[in-house]
């Protein structure tokens, strides 16, 4: 079982990989906007993920990975950042590319959007005390409001792709997580978390892959209006 987490990640990106040249979906065009988002994730997420796993919030199984490390993170941490999210936004696109009215209405958006943060607010005020929690609502709770307020269609069509983009992400994270594998390929402390277990994944990762996702769509999304400006008018 050496080397699965590595494996877990060129699982997830090869796919992907090959039909972002697909001519119907052209995903290809969007890696300079991509590369931006991913960058800018990357510098949020990675110090919040050495920080954790420095303090025992969470960490890697040995007999998992490839027994390279960088800033304490094992190679296969550093793919995930770039291999998974690569996935689930191509995921994202081709959906809205082959289905254009894939969005939720205005109305449900809302709904939807008012829903989640009162729920990661109940959270956050009985369970301030757990690291994982705290950290990991709080940026949701920070990036759903900045693009509630400046990018509501962005929104109204991500909360209908991440419908379907959770059930890769119950795949791969389960996996992650012990489903069907002797041991966890990543472990948690629970007593810095709910200890809410769905299946073996914990009730955190969903809103940090929703965060995480969604602060790179945000990015792409004004990387992209300033690229299309800065072209010349043909």
């Amino acid at each position: 079982m050496k080397y699965l987490y590595l494996w877990i990640n060129i699982g997830s990106f090869i796919i992907p990989f090959l039909f972002s040249f697909h001519p119907k979906l052209k995903f290809y065009k969007k890696w300079p906007a991509l590369a931006m988002g991913l960058l800018l994730m990357m510098a949020v997420f990675i110090p919040w993920d050495i920080m954790f796993t420095n303090q025992g919030f969470w960490g890697f199984n040995p007999d998992y990975l490839s027994g390279y490390y960088l800033l304490g993170l094992p190679l296969e941490e550093w793919l995930f950042f770039i291999c998974i999210p690569y996935a689930c936004i191509f995921t994202h696109y081709a959906l809205l590319k082959l289905f254009p009215g894939f969005v939720f209405s205005k109305r449900v958006a809302s709904v939807a959007y008012v829903s989640l943060l009162c729920l990661l607010i109940v959270v956050l005020w009985y369970y301030y005390d757990r690291w994982y929690t705290l950290v990991n609502f709080t940026y949701a709770l920070l990036i759903l409001g900045v693009v509630f307020n400046r990018s509501r269609r962005l929104l109204r069509s991500y909360f209908a792709t991440y419908l379907v983009i959770l059930l890769p992400f119950f795949i791969v994270n389960g996996l992650l997580t012990g489903t069907g594998i002797p041991e966890q390929v990543v472990w948690y402390n629970n007593s810095e978390n709910l200890g809410l277990r769905i299946l073996t994944i914990p009730a955190e990762d969903l809103i940090y892959n929703l965060s995480m996702l969604l602060t790179v769509l945000f990015v792409m999304e004004i990387a992209q209006n300033r690229l299309k400006k800065n072209q010349p008018d043909s």
